[in-house]
């Protein structure tokens, strides 16, 4: 298999250290196929996500909101520019790149070991910002020693989106990523979610992609995809 592009960025093109600072991010003329032969699943995509701007990312099973959110982490070859604070993300290494954005994923993984383990996976941070964490998400009672089975097997689906939602705020950057993170969660949770989210990231860019109307009221914009192409052409720069 051919491997993906280089982990550390060559020196002359590493980013600063306190990048990226704002969060805007920039799609000019993006396209993404997963193989060389198969046809584009994004197509020609333009747009402009300002700082700090929640934007809901809606469409129909198929229309490329997974897809978009692949072609921000690099998971796929990029055919186009996407920017993050005028950085040109190609040229930047993945670590550089992914490390900079936090993401809930519909499915949350969860590795065997203590739940500290889970929130600080690299020991960067002290036990302080993990217990307010865990404060955020109303797991506090469950302790950073408690041990977490192999993909959370000993937590409900709920319990695990909410260690997710911990750990993304610990590692507060700047653009946060929802990808339909309340889809199999219970309405409690979900507000829950929905609630800590507009509290803590608050000057963070989000984009959340959507499956129910509740999870998109409040955003700034909206970006309808369908069938690759986004159709919401106010939305264009």
């Amino acid at each position: 298999m051919d491997s993906e592009p280089p982990f550390e960025s060559v020196p002359d093109k590493k980013p600063k250290s306190d990048w990226p600072q704002e969060g805007k991010i920039k799609f000019k003329n993006v396209s993404l196929r997963y193989a060389p032969l198969e046809p584009a699943v994004l197509k020609n995509l333009n747009f402009v996500i300002f700082p700090r701007e929640k934007i809901g990312i809606v469409g129909r099973t198929g229309a490329g909101k997974s897809s978009l959110i692949q072609a921000l982490f690099r998971l796929a070859d990029v055919d186009g520019l996407i920017e993050i604070d005028e950085v040109d993300t190609s040229q930047i290494g993945l670590h550089d790149l992914r490390s900079k954005i936090s993401i809930i994923p519909q499915e949350p993984f969860l590795f065997s070991g203590s739940l500290r383990r889970n929130l600080d996976p690299f020991d960067l941070y002290a036990d302080e910002p993990l217990w307010r964490a865990l404060e955020e998400v109303e797991l506090k009672e469950i302790g950073l020693k408690a041990y977490i089975n192999e993909g959370g097997s000993n937590l409900s689906v709920g319990q695990r989106q909410l260690v997710c939602l911990a750990r993304a705020i610990v590692k507060n950057n700047p653009i946060l990523v929802l990808d339909e993170a309340t889809a199999n969660v219970d309405p409690r949770t979900d507000e829950l979610i929905q609630t800590t989210i507009k509290r803590k990231f608050e000057k963070c860019t989000v984009l959340t992609i959507a499956h129910r109307l509740n999870t998109v009221m409040d955003s700034d914009r909206i970006l309808v995809m369908d069938a690759g192409n986004a159709v919401v052409r106010q939305f264009f720069f």
